[in-house]
């Protein structure tokens, strides 16, 4: 995937964007201003000789790339290792030490639009994100932000997008071994394996990977529950230790070969499967009037996740310009089973077992054809295309229960329903874009209509119980203007329009009974989507040969926001309160108790309800500290700061699980007299809050320090040690819990629980031998 130097975040973005036949493909700028295009030499990937910093890009929309040696040092496994040194990139709700949904902004995975080779990808979340830790990090030839929209790619991306390149043919040659074990806090051992080879074979180039790794991850986890804020009364609590066992295979292969004068074909493909097994063993004790209640709560869930992607493009000379061919296909699939026991003892002596399982069988399709055309018209460029996507998410949830009689008896699991539901989109977006330069101000804009038609259907136990569709669309244009006041500075602007589609459980017609508090929920089919106008606003300056600094300023104006909504109608937990005063003859009639004792609970849904506003600063620094006479000591820091507003049931608040912040900062020492180099990197996340119906919860992540060694032999072989969470951050969480929402408006808790898990530090060894 090489690159035109006037639209090459674009292309990167979208890893299909046509060419002017002069001009080279991957380009990026050297100090002088100039721009490279040699294909790397994995040897040099091995064993580096000299520090990576942020690329400075020529692109005009405001990109951000970060090759994968300006991660490798600290030996990363997975894209989440790398993205979380990004800046604006946060983890809300993940694990400690887990880095799967991403959130640019701090804005909830659904708002970041997370791209493979430039094209979308279906995942596991229901906000339609991706967890970026399915993909090993030995897959990866860069990381790029991509702050605002263009029109030649999809405009689901208010926060932004990350856009994940994996290695191809066309950029790489040679071959090399990663191997490696991890050493984890409880003592556990385990192996990572991956080979890389790309050269020349059936007329073209090939680049094939794979990776084989073990993903293990111990925990404690401490919880204890109080009656209210002032945590005078204990009601319960709980130890739990929770492990995460398993391997995760993955493959990459790329295939590009020139086609007559003009034409280059290219295919790639990626696949990843994770198992893992994952073992809770939890012990609670509860208080109830006198009363002590011990539970053992063993459980167990067993995972298997495959995320796989192929496609291929043809991109050729036609009509005085370049027209590009592209179709794909990628998917998700889940087969995955997840089951608790729970065996109670009152004062010592046995009371009750009860278990309960439930299998998930998730298909996740996207199907995609986009056909474009690029010409010189004037002393400007124009490029028009139309996208195809067609995407088929289809989730079928099984249950079962059991409850033993007797102390001692076997678990017999039984049937007790299944749930399923399928959404089906179709999308054709078409585009038109134009892009010049006139001296030092380069400029891009363009209009795209993005058109979405989806059926919902919602089944039980065999039964169709709800079915709807829903069609919109929105016209989204863009704005990109790129100023070089000298060879070092340069100033950005973006206006662009952007999109974000409900989540899928807010579309399902289905009735959940209790899902918050004694409240029910079910979904509405007829949302329409966010919108948002955004701006971002750019200075960067080129620090000597190789430095980077840079400051964006960016704000969202968010349409038709999705917010939880009272229907009016009463909950499944009201109706049965009713029927039982008139069975009790309290009342004649059930119209007789709702005019007498009104509902305290009731039937809520999604509802686009209005407008809510995102801002903030983003900082980046990566350079060396020649100007001190420090050539080998190299630094990188970036910081975030974001603030919202939203109007909710209960008023004011920020975005929910909106971090307030992200800050790393790091440095690298190399000795090359020695051949050795070694770094250290801290990192803290800002606390995020989140505010639903009967529940609110403030969590709060510790500080992250990671350090390295490396020692490298001669131009082929490196061993790394690293080191994670070298200061044992906890993950810490407050909970307040109500049963209805007057409950909530009067600060009258059901529950406040305060939770925290710890994992240890981890340790790895890792050798790399490039041949």
């Amino acid at each position: 995937m090489k690159k035109n130097a006037l639209a090459a975040g674009l292309s990167r973005a979208l890893a299909c964007t046509l060419l002017l036949p002069a001009v080279a493909w991957s380009q990026f700028e050297t100090p002088d201003g100039s721009v490279e295009s040699d294909a790397k030499q994995l040897d040099a990937v091995v064993v580096q000789g000299e520090i990576a910093y942020r690329n400075r890009t020529s692109d005009i929309e405001p990109v951000l790339s970060y090759d994968l040696e300006y991660f490798q040092r600290f030996e990363p496994n997975t894209v989440g290792d790398m993205v979380k040194r990004l800046p604006g990139a946060a983890f809300v709700g993940t694990d400690i030490m887990e880095f799967d949904g991403v959130q640019l902004r701090g804005l909830g995975g659904g708002y970041t639009q997370v791209l493979i080779n430039g094209k979308k990808v279906p995942g596991a979340g229901d906000d339609r994100s991706f967890w970026v830790d399915r993909i090993p990090a030995e897959m990866v030839d860069r990381i790029e932000i991509l702050r605002s929209n263009s029109a030649n790619r999809s405009g689901d991306a208010v926060a932004g997008a990350v856009n994940i390149v994996l290695r191809d043919a066309y950029e790489f040659d040679g071959s090399y071994l990663r191997i490696g074990v991890n050493r984890w806090y409880d003592g556990e051992v385990n192996p990572t394996f991956g080979a890389v080879t790309s050269g020349e074979a059936l007329g073209g180039r090939i680049l094939a990977g794979i990776n084989v790794q073990d993903r293990y991850r111990a925990k404690f986890k401490r919880s204890d529950r109080f009656s209210d804020p002032s945590m005078e009364e204990l009601v319960s609590w709980e130890d739990q230790t929770e492990v995460k066992d398993g391997r995760d295979y993955s493959g990459n292969l790329s295939y590009t070969a020139n086609v007559g004068e003009t034409g280059r074909f290219s295919i790639d493909g990626f696949y990843v499967r994770t198992r893992r097994d994952v073992t809770e063993v939890s012990f609670e004790e509860e208080y109830d009037d006198g009363e002590v209640i011990n539970a053992d709560v063993p459980g167990l869930a067993t995972v298997d996740q495959k995320n796989w992607g192929i496609g291929a493009e043809y991109r050729f000379d036609m009509a005085g310009g370049a027209t590009e061919i592209s179709v794909d296909h990628a998917r998700f699939e889940d087969d995955s089973v997840e089951s608790e026991q729970a065996h109670a003892y009152v004062d010592g002596e046995w009371d009750e077992s009860e278990a309960e399982m439930e299998g998930i069988d998730a298909k996740d399709a996207e199907t995609a054809f986009k056909i474009a055309h690029k010409r010189a018209v004037g002393s400007a460029e124009m490029e028009f295309g139309i996208d195809y996507r067609s995407k088929k998410r289809d989730i079928t949830h099984t249950f079962y229960e059991w409850e033993a009689e007797d102390e001692g008896d076997p678990v017999a699991y039984e049937l007790d329903g299944t749930v399923a539901s399928v959404i089906e989109e179709k999308r054709l977006d078409p585009y038109l874009m134009f892009s010049g330069t006139a001296g030092r101000l380069s400029w891009e804009t363009g209009l795209r209509f993005e058109t979405t038609k989806s059926d919902i259907r919602y089944v039980e136990d065999g039964e169709t119980e709800g079915a709807a569709g829903k069609d919109y669309d929105e016209l989204l244009p863009s704005l990109h203007l790129k100023w070089d006041l000298t060879d070092a500075d340069r100033l950005s602007l973006s206006l662009a329009r952007s999109i974000k589609r409900p989540n899928f459980n807010e579309l399902v017609p289905a009735v959940l009974d209790g899902e918050f508090g004694d409240n029910d929920y079910i979904g509405n089919p007829h949302l329409d989507a966010e919108t948002a106008n955004g701006l971002d606003f750019g200075y960067e300056r080129r620090l000597g040969r190789r430095g980077v600094v840079g400051i964006n300023f960016f704000y969202r104006d968010v349409s038709n926001l999705i917010e939880m909504v009272n229907t009016g109608e009463p909950s499944e937990e009201a109706l049965d309160a009713w029927e039982e005063m008139v069975d009790d003859g309290d009342y004649d009639t059930i119209e007789e108790a709702m005019a007498a004792e009104p509902a305290e609970s009731w039937l809520f849904t999604s509802g686009n309800v209005g407008d809510g506003k995102v801002y903030g600063v983003e900082f980046d620094l990566s350079t060396p500290l020649g100007a001190f006479g420090l050539e080998n000591t190299g630094v990188f820091m970036n910081y975030a700061y974001v603030k919202s507003k939203v109007d909710d049931f209960l008023g004011e608040r920020r975005f929910n699980n909106q971090a307030r912040s992200a800050f790393n900062i790091g440095f690298i020492q190399d000795l090359p007299s020695v051949g050795a180099s070694f770094g250290v990197s801290y990192r803290k996340q800002g606390d995020a809050y989140e505010r639903i119906l009967a529940e609110e919860v403030t969590i709060r992540y510790g500080e992250d320090l990671e350090a390295f060694v490396e020692k490298r032999f001669g131009n082929n072989l490196s061993v790394r040690l690293s080191a994670s969470n070298l200061l044992d951050a906890s993950k810490d969480e407050f909970f307040h819990k109500f049963d209805t929402l007057g409950d909530q408006i009067a600060r009258d808790h059901d529950e406040y629980e305060l939770e925290t898990e710890e994992a240890g530090p981890s340790y790895q060894l890792v050798m790399r031998w490039a041949f």
